[in-house]
């Protein structure tokens, strides 16, 4: 379904997620390097912060998914700010 109707293949690194409509529950399919791995969660008394769809999909990166998973508002991580070096010449 995945590689099918959004043209991504989770046997090539991608994490496939799929939602409840509640958006309390969540089921993700990946591949472990010697098989296909379904993850689920159901989070009690509130709902995952979900990141809005664009053209179909909706995009994350793994710390957002981590914090995600975890229950937390990752729209609120954010890199943290590496000071450029200077030059000396």
């Amino acid at each position: 379904m995945a590689q099918e109707t959004l043209g991504h293949d989770p046997m090539k690194g991608v994490a496939v997620v799929f939602r409840a409509k509640r958006a309390d529950r969540v089921k993700i399919v990946v591949w472990d390097g010697s098989g296909l791995v379904m993850y689920w969660k159901r989070l009690d008394g509130s709902g995952f912060k979900w990141p809005p769809i664009v053209a179909g999909v909706m995009r994350m990166n793994a710390a957002q998914l981590s914090a995600l998973l975890a229950g937390m508002d990752w729209t609120r991580m954010h890199a943290p700010r590496i000071p450029q070096p200077k030059a000396v010449l």
